[in-house]
């Protein structure tokens, strides 16, 4: 996935006044592909926002993540599937907003992919799911619209459009 266009993003007078820089969309790639733990933001029915940290794998410029569909994540992006994606650090930035629902039974060649991504981070805590894992559901897929990124915030913020 390559980004449609790459701007800064917008912010008040005085916080970025002079940015030297930007990041690499391929920076981005690498550490929503080698992140560990995400951090997912869906909206309650109430619209109270509700946050969860997530496992999940980015493949293919999306985000694929698992869960039952009884829970609360999953019931707020059943009736509002707008959700913000977020990696660990404060510092070295990726927000992502878009889109989240469920992805179906994958094909096979995804299911092994989706698999093997999986028990690369996460099988030495005790998560190593066959391609089958999903025949039946649970599985989601977060589409990405735009994303912001900064490894220095007042050197290199850049917005993407996905």
């Amino acid at each position: 996935m390559k980004p449609n266009k790459i701007t800064r993003p917008t912010f008040p007078k005085g916080y970025v006044d002079n940015p030297t820089g930007e990041v690499a969309w391929e920076y981005v790639e690498e550490r929503l592909t080698q992140s560990i733990n995400y951090w997912l933001c869906s909206t309650r029915p109430n619209g109270h926002p509700h946050v969860i940290p997530r496992w999940g794998v980015f493949v293919d410029g999306k985000f694929y993540y698992d869960g039952s569909p009884e829970t609360r994540h999953a019931q707020n992006i059943a009736q509002n599937p707008n959700v913000t994606l977020h990696l660990e650090s404060g510092s070295n930035v990726v927000i992502m907003d878009g889109i989240s629902k469920p992805a179906g039974k994958p094909s096979i060649e995804l299911a092994r992919k989706l698999s093997q991504g999986y028990k690369a981070k996460y099988s030495d805590q005790g998560y190593s799911p066959e391609p089958n894992q999903w025949d039946d559901g649970g599985l989601y897929v977060f589409t990405p619209r735009q994303c912001l990124a900064w490894t220095k915030f007042a050197e290199d913020p850049t917005k993407f459009v996905l």
